[in-house]
């Protein structure tokens, strides 16, 4: 786990007390789909399957979320956004998130979906690209 002083892994360059981990941690729920796929890049990051779990639309989630211990989340890059913001009831962010493991590195491009309902931004789906 990362502490609260050092930088977020979602690249944003701010303190993960003030960034991500205000949602992780329940005190804050993330204001636009931008910032929920921060948080969820960096819930990866840091091996944290509940948030990813709570975080994904009831009807495209998964039972369970089995993680790679082996593939290590190295830096996210956010391509493009569209919609998503506080006033809005869905978004999408395109992004390119760059990993590593024994078996090589590699980067995982998607364009997911976000809808925000019950007063919360949740990931629907994605689609590689």
């Amino acid at each position: 786990m990362v502490s609260e002083l050092q930088v977020c892994p979602c690249g944003t360059g701010t303190a993960y007390a003030a960034c991500c981990g205000r949602f992780h941690m329940g005190t804050r729920r993330p204001p636009t789909a931008l910032a929920l796929m921060r948080s969820r890049y960096s819930a990866f990051a840091l091996g944290l399957p509940d948030y990813l779990i709570d975080t994904w639309h009831p009807a495209t989630r998964p039972a369970d979320l089995a993680r790679d211990a082996d593939t290590h989340w190295q830096a996210l890059e956010i391509l493009a956004t569209t919609d998503g913001r506080a006033w809005q009831e869905e978004g999408t962010v395109t992004f390119a998130a760059s990993w590593d493991s024994p078996a090589g590195s590699g980067v995982l491009r998607e364009r997911s979906r976000f809808v925000f309902e019950d007063g919360r931004w949740l990931y629907v789906d994605g689609v590689g690209g």
